[in-house]
This record gives structure tokens, C-alpha cells and sequence, in this order.
């Protein structure tokens, strides 16, 4: 059974950082690629980053460059997000995110809260 466990959430100032942790269980981690998407109130859930089987290559959205590293550890069975110079707008659940035989799979997700 597939398991992915987002933790690293919270209240943090606008400016400041967190990094955004995501454990899997129950697949061959270093077989996937993995990413992590974010859906903020009363919006659609939206692609935020994704990383290779490898670690080799990355993909961000266009709003987010520059201010976040998507990262993995396959030692670990665990992909990271670390997110800098936070503002308002990126307040919302973060959910980590697998596809494996056409399926996807999703975290229970972690709240992140930028305050002013």
C-alpha cells in the first residue's frame, strides 16, 4: 500500500523560509518521479515542482522559480521542497505527489501559513 506522509508545515513571517518533507512508504521510491502541488481556499489544486527518479532533473512552475529547490534522498524514501522568501500568496495546503502505473497517489498534505 502506497503511503506518502507530508510533514514540515506551519506559520511562518512573509520572507521567511520552511522545507517541506514528504515520506513514502509501500513502493520503489528511487523507481519514481515525485512532485509536490498545492491547493490554497477555494481554489484548484496547482503544480508547484517535480523531481526525477534520479534527482537529475527538475521541474518548477513559472511562479515559484528561483524561490524553491525540489530535492530527494532515495536512502531515505523521502523528496523535500524547501521554500524561501514566502509571501501571503503561497498560503495553502502542500500535498506531495506520485504517479505509479497511471495512478496518482497524494499525501494527507501540511499547511503552510505566511503571515504579513
Amino acid at each position: 500500500q502506497v503511503r506518502l506522509v507530508e510533514s514540515g508545515g506551519g506559520l511562518v513571517q512573509a520572507g521567511g523560509s520552511l522545507r517541506l518533507s514528504c515520506a513514502a512508504s509501500g513502493l520503489t521510491f528511487s523507481a519514481y518521479a515525485m512532485g509536490w502541488f498545492r491547493q490554497a481556499p477555494g481554489k484548484e489544486r496547482e503544480f508547484v515542482a517535480a523531481i526525477d527518479w534520479s534527482g537529475g532533473n527538475t521541474n518548477y512552475a513559472d511562479s515559484w522559480k528561483g524561490r524553491i529547490t525540489i530535492s530527494r534522498d532515495n536512502a531515505k524514501n523521502t523528496v523535500y521542497l524547501q521554500m524561501n522568501s514566502l509571501k501571503p500568496e503561497d498560503t495553502a495546503v502542500y500535498y506531495c505527489n506520485a504517479i505509479i502505473d497511471y495512478r496518482a497517489y497524494w499525501g494527507q498534505g501540511t499547511q503552510v501559513t505566511v503571515s504579513l
